[in-house]
């Protein structure tokens, strides 16, 4: 009689390595997932044709109605960049300015929402949180992302970006915000990358730009890195003036 292999088979170290979850979401291969949260949503963005991206950031708070106006102002200048960016180019060209947000709701839903209105795709780069987060039902589903290191996502925004809107919103809008002007300052992305602030009464409310040139904080160039815009129309215009390169818009 043959002994018996079953506990050997049994044991987590005959697992196939791609098989083995509890080997794949251990300490020892963080990296390599690190690795797969790059690569998958680059397969995507290539197969679309994704050349470059306008990012629009803001708060998950803000709700269709509400006195502000800022949901309709995000959807509307979606609809516009998608229709005058370049992002509803057939598969077999380019993609530009496709718009790309954080993929939940509020102002990320209204941007995804005024790109669908447009017919243009556009991206959801969610992230898993304590108190998940659900897709809006605008971004495209093949370019709805789902993240778990704020890094790859943040690198993931940075890497394709070729402008940032910026509406009001909490902290995670001031991280988002304040990361792409630290690369803009350090000279880590594109010198031309347009960055606009929307509503320029709550931002100049909320924060006094000012006081870091005055304090000797930042240079008064620094300054020069964004600018503002009250209407959609003038969110677009204040980017295609910036630098930003779009078929079809005047500078």
């Amino acid at each position: 009689m043959t002994d018996s292999n079953e506990a050997q088979k049994a044991a987590p170290a005959y697992r196939l390595p791609a098989m083995d979850q509890d080997f794949l979401l251990g300490d020892t291969t963080r990296g390599l997932r690190f690795q797969l949260e790059y690569q998958k949503a680059e397969e995507h963005l290539r197969k679309w044709g994704v050349a470059s991206t306008v990012i629009v950031f803001g708060s998950a708070r803000v709700k269709p109605g509400e006195a502000n106006g800022w949901y309709d102002a995000a959807r509307d200048f979606a609809r516009i960049c998608s229709e005058e960016g370049g992002a509803k180019l057939a598969h077999n060209g380019p993609r530009q300015n496709v718009i790309a947000t954080g993929g939940g709701p509020g102002i990320m839903e209204a941007a995804n929402r005024g790109a669908h209105d447009a017919g243009a795709p556009s991206i959801g780069f969610n992230i898993t949180l304590p108190m998940e987060q659900e897709p809006n039902a605008y971004s495209t589903p093949d370019l709805t992302f789902r993240f778990h290191y704020f890094a790859m996502r943040k690198m993931h925004f940075a890497i394709r970006a070729a402008a940032l809107v910026v509406f009001p919103g909490g902290f995670g809008t001031m991280d988002e915000l304040f990361e792409i002007l630290t690369l803009r300052q350090t000279g880590k992305m594109d010198d031309a990358l347009p960055v606009v602030l929307y509503d320029s009464t709550f931002w100049k409310s909320l924060i006094n730009f000012q006081h870091f040139v005055d304090t000797g904080m930042v240079a008064k160039r620094d300054l020069d890195l964004f600018g503002f815009a009250d209407t959609p129309r003038q969110a677009w215009e204040q980017l295609v003036k910036r630098g930003l390169k779009a078929p079809g818009a005047k500078a």
